[in-house]
């Protein structure tokens, strides 16, 4: 079995949800199907149980503030949509949302489910006693300030890396919408803000992910920014042309700067139809991979599944089904070296940079 660390997931977010319906957050998490004190279908992608099962060691787990009102736009006959972007959020409660989902992972990991790690050497410690391995993201920064001061009391908690906006715009930059057929160039990059906010990332150590960004964004980031260029949940346009995947000429410059790029399990960013369909393949997932690793090389590959944040594969299912995209990628030629770096060092390495540290011995 390969060991997995994943680039992105949701699964506070939806933990957050079935918090507001009276569910305890660490049971859920902890004991799995079984501790979530309800029926139905919100069992989710990951928890403890189902992460072991599937060799999931560790992730970026995201703070994530909902919009309020998002309608996903229908397809026309041609299978082409456009969801506007969401409107803008406040700051103060989005502020008080992030704390709620900063307090669930510190109580999961009093409970032992998980360990908040804020370095490579608590990732390392954390794979070697068998613990998941949480590191806390922040996909769009309404709950920091312009003037950043929240973003130093989020990093002493244990935020370690961000995405600067999601797919809507906020007072750090511009978003790109859901859609099909369409281009990442749709708006705005970074304010001036936004810009001060990639310099004391850099400072700090906080990695910077370009997942949600314009394109005019991610150029931005690219000339003031130190660090490699990571966007932890995007697949290629080449193949699925909807607005959240990469050009060939945003996969050029992240392989230049030595980054990564994760691949999103989401449904619609793999199919070459962009459509949501729940029966889409493991070769599909794959030939992403291949055009990823064929443009940055197989150092520049990982995976960002987006666990609890979209829907992913059938036959991948939830954190349980990794070892089937593992599978097939040894089966289309892939070996244990290129698949351990796919599976995990790819992501530990571009954390060990972005910290400002030396990357931990392989595992």
């Amino acid at each position: 079995m390969q060991q997995v660390f994943d680039g992105h997931n949701d699964v506070l977010f939806r933990l957050w949800n079935h918090m507001k319906r009276g569910t305890d957050p660490v049971a859920e998490f902890v004991d799995g199907p079984k501790g979530q004190g309800y029926e139905g279908s919100g069992r989710g992608h990951i928890d403890k149980i189902r992460a072991t099962a599937g060799g999931l060691i560790g992730g970026l787990c995201a703070i994530y503030i909902p919009s309020g009102h998002l309608d996903f736009a229908k397809p026309d006959a041609r299978g082409h949509y456009v969801t506007p972007l969401a409107a803008p959020l406040e700051r103060q409660p989005s502020l008080d949302i992030a704390l709620d989902f900063m307090a669930i992972a510190l109580r999961i990991e009093r409970a032992g489910g998980w360990r908040i790690c804020r370095s490579s050497k608590d990732i390392a410690a954390a794979m070697k006693d068998g613990v998941f391995a949480a590191v806390l993201h922040m996909e769009g920064c309404e709950a920091i300030d312009a003037e950043l001061s929240a973003l130093e009391t989020f990093y002493a908690a244990g935020l370690r890396s961000l995405g600067p906006v999601w797919s809507r715009n906020n007072i750090f930059g511009h978003g790109v919408p859901f859609a099909y057929p369409m281009d990442p160039d749709t708006g705005p990059g970074l304010t001036e803000a936004g810009k001060r906010l990639v310099k004391e990332c850099n400072r700090l150590g906080i990695l910077i992910d370009l997942a949600h960004i314009t394109e005019k964004g991610f150029w931005d980031v690219a000339q003031i920014s130190d660090q490699p260029l990571v966007v932890s949940h995007s697949n290629a346009h080449a193949i699925t042309p909807v607005a959240r995947n990469l050009t060939d000429r945003q996969l050029d410059a992240v392989r230049e700067s030595k980054g990564l790029v994760g691949l999103n399990f989401a449904v619609g960013m793999l199919r070459a139809d962009g459509q949501e369909n729940a029966e889409t393949s493991i070769p599909e997932m794959i030939r992403h991979i291949d055009h990823l690793v064929g443009k940055l090389g197989v150092d520049g590959v990982a995976l960002g599944s987006d666990f609890d944040g979209a829907t992913i594969p059938a036959e991948i299912g939830d954190a349980a089904g990794l070892q089937k995209l593992v599978e097939g990628l040894s089966a289309a030629g892939y070996g244990d070296e290129d698949l351990a770096k796919i599976c995990r060092e790819n992501w530990l390495r571009v954390l060990a940079g972005a910290w400002h540290e030396a990357p931990h011995p392989r595992v």
